[in-house]
């Protein structure tokens, strides 16, 4: 079988699935050196593990290197088409070769996530008695998708996407091991690169590329042209590291800050298109929230943080839809860059003042000593006053009357204006704001 693949009867993803540990790339927070994984791997010591991660980050290859270390055998079911009776069938098979040999079967159930709570509440007798070693794969979070009981009786690895210079390994294999093109096969930079970014961290999708490409436009040294037309996708400019990363985000940013929707969009649609790191843009509309709506809309922050929490549970291509929503809510949001000014003059201060001693009235007199020194001497609990605010300055002396936060005529902060001054002329003492 092995020199069957070795031939290119199999796809070039299966043709160069690790043997062993060593071959295996990415993970390295759980397979390294110290790596937990590698420990446990190692020492053999365990019946039950979560694999969480997003496809191609070397879940089942795992699963198959430690059935092999273990001498066992490798029965892999996918909980989206297995019944069940079928995999009940497999469970008790190593059930009845525990009993006789003392020996197990690697049970690999892919999507654990798929089956409800009766049927996985089938796993738990024989993961207690340990007649089985059970993987399950999962790309949800088994926090919500698995059981509290199965939880409990397995150990959650969680596998991260594979990096840049992770894929540029792989491609650096496939193009040179005689599983892949045994150096029959070569990229420019250029090509290199792009089918990094197509992969987005998925190794499996990065050598499913490579092959189209390869099947589409021969072997020989492939172009960014050759290997975009190959696979259907316009080769957009773009690096991550260089200018034009840094022109297109200037680009989105400024076009919410003016309230085009329709360019934030196709701003947005470009750096995503081209390869853009999602959770990077999901940060960048989280201080585009804060630093150009600010309290115009105080909802603009949570919708933004809605979104970048949506990148990281769904990933690409769904999460595209949930960083539209708030690039556009952003961009038709009312403006004001108050906080953002206010920030910038109350660290400047900082920056550029001495750093003068909290004032008396504002520390915490928790001993008899510090009550002594006048800690806590003056201090007024706001609640106990009828407006709710003391007539107590709360800044250091030096920058009493110092006015930080001064909000704009637009949206909430247009209502708050009022409110404010009412604030500082109470602080004061009733005097002139």
């Amino acid at each position: 079988m092995v020199e069957g693949l070795w031939q290119g009867k199999a796809p070039l993803p299966e043709r160069l699935r690790p043997q062993d540990l060593s071959e295996l790339v990415g993970q390295a927070h759980l397979l390294g050196e110290h790596g937990p994984l590698r420990a446990l791997i190692e020492a053999g010591s365990f019946t039950a593990l979560i694999f969480w991660g997003p496809p191609g980050t070397g879940k089942t290859t795992l699963g198959r290197i430690i059935a092999a270390r273990l001498g066992a055998k490798f029965v892999q079911a996918s909980a989206a088409l297995a019944s069940t009776s079928e995999v009940k069938k497999a469970l008790e098979s190593s059930r009845e070769l525990w009993q006789r040999t003392g020996g197990r079967d690697l049970l690999f159930l892919d999507e654990v996530h798929r089956w409800n709570r009766a049927q996985q509440d089938v796993l738990l007798p024989y993961l207690e008695e340990g007649s089985i070693v059970f993987i399950g794969a999962t790309t949800e979070n088994p926090s919500f998708a698995l059981r509290p009981a199965l939880l409990s009786r397995a150990q959650l690895f969680v596998f991260e996407p594979l990096s840049p210079g992770d894929l540029r390994e792989l491609l650096s294999r496939a193009l040179t091991d005689g599983r892949g093109y045994g150096g029959r096969v070569s990229l420019t930079p250029e090509a290199e690169s792009f089918l990094v970014r197509y992969a987005d961290g998925d190794a499996r999708r990065l050598l499913t590329a490579l092959e189209t490409a390869v099947a589409a436009e021969g072997e020989g040294k492939l172009t960014l042209a050759q290997v975009s037309r190959a696979l259907g996708r316009k080769a957009l400019r773009y690096d991550r590291a260089g200018e034009e990363h840094y022109n297109l985000i200037s680009a989105l940013h400024k076009s919410i800050r003016n309230s085009d929707v329709d360019a934030a969009l196709y701003w947005l649609a470009r750096m995503l298109e081209s390869g853009e790191d999602p959770r990077y843009l999901a940060r960048r509309l989280v201080r585009i929230a804060s630093e150009d709506v600010g309290l115009a809309d105080p909802h603009a922050l949570r919708l933004a943080v809605a979104a970048a929490q949506a990148v990281e549970q769904v990933g690409l291509p769904e999460c595209e839809l949930a960083l539209a929503q708030a690039a556009v809510y952003l961009a038709l949001a009312p403006k004001s860059n108050a906080l953002y000014t206010g920030y910038a003059a109350a660290k400047r201060d900082v920056q550029e003042t001495i750093d003068e001693p909290v004032p008396l009235h504002l520390r915490n007199p928790v001993t008899d000593t510090m009550r002594e020194l006048g800690y806590g001497k003056g201090y007024q609990y706001a609640h106990d006053l009828p407006e709710g605010v003391a007539p107590m300055e709360c800044l250091p002396p030096g920058l009493v009357g110092r006015e930080y936060y001064r909000p704009k005529e637009a949206g909430w902060e247009a209502r708050v204006r009022e409110r404010l001054r009412e604030l500082r002329r109470l602080i004061r003492g009733n005097k002139q704001a």
